[in-house]
């Protein structure tokens, strides 16, 4: 009988250590209420959802990077649909209806229209970027700089008036007396590379950034007082945006000094630098 009393004792206690353990397990471990995985690192937060990102097609490179390396990292799941033109159209198209979360400009005039109909608030400077005359590799049409007359008679290809790129370029020739006589006039800064990295022209006027992503194919030249036109690109959030929530997540990873870093990286100047 004692024997068996004891054998009776010692499976209860078996249990109920298997029953605490089994306690301990399942109502959370450090990790479990803090929100770490079991290797310490922090967990990442919901998904956003889809977002509407319109910018400047100057941005098309950076900005993707930033939203990777930020809100997508941070929220799994959220997915970025990104239109990339120029910031005239982006504002055209917002004024016509179509859903936008964010629109990033590439100057304050396009985003002052912006305002103007009420389809943004509260912009925001977040970087800036100049200009640099730019040639195909190997600068087949001896093209020596901006305003010392080797552009005469060659084939220029710049931004169109009312594009960022174009006003940013009038304001240049003027400041340095110089009269341009371009084939061509693009609606994006992308259009004017692509026509000079594929020798359909002889030079373009560019920005800095896009010139240092195109550096296997063009020559950079750079051009006089080209640091006193300095084009304030801006951010805001859709008056209407159907995703506030991942717009804001948007907006705070442009202005974080990550997005920062990330923007320098690739030739825009921080937002600190610019007066």
């Amino acid at each position: 009988m004692a024997v068996r009393k004891f054998f009776r004792v010692m499976i209860a206690a078996v249990a109920c250590l298997g029953m605490a353990a089994g306690c301990a397990g399942t109502h959370g471990s450090p990790a479990e209420k803090t929100g770490a995985s079991a290797n310490g690192a922090q967990t990442t937060g919901e998904s956003l959802g889809d977002v509407q990102v319109f910018a400047a097609a100057s941005l098309n490179t950076v900005l993707k990077e930033i939203v990777k390396e930020t809100v997508e990292k941070d929220h799994p799941g959220t997915k970025p649909l990104f239109q990339f033109q120029g910031s005239q159209n982006l504002v055209d198209q917002m004024a016509g209806g179509a859903p936008a979360d964010i629109l990033l400009t590439a100057d304050e005039k396009n985003m002052k229209k912006a305002v103007d109909k009420s389809l943004v608030k509260d912009p925001q400077i977040f970087t800036g970027n100049t200009l640099v005359l730019v040639v195909p590799k190997g600068n087949p049409g001896k093209v020596t700089g901006f305003g010392d007359g080797s552009l005469d008679g060659k084939r220029l290809v710049v931004c169109a008036h009312g594009v960022p790129c174009g006003n940013a370029t009038e304001k240049l020739s003027e400041l340095n007396n110089v009269r341009l006589w371009p084939v061509s006039e693009e609606q994006k800064v992308t259009d004017v590379l692509d026509k000079v990295s594929s020798s359909e022209a002889d030079a373009g006027v560019v920005y800095k950034t896009d010139a240092m992503l195109r550096k296997a194919k063009v020559e950079v030249i750079e051009i006089p007082k080209a640091d006193q036109v300095v084009n304030k690109y801006m951010i805001a959030i859709a008056a209407t945006a159907p995703n506030a929530k991942a717009s804001q997540a948007v907006l705070d990873a442009v202005l974080s000094d990550a997005g920062q870093a990330i923007l320098e990286k690739y030739g825009f100047m921080p937002v600190a630098k610019i007066k």
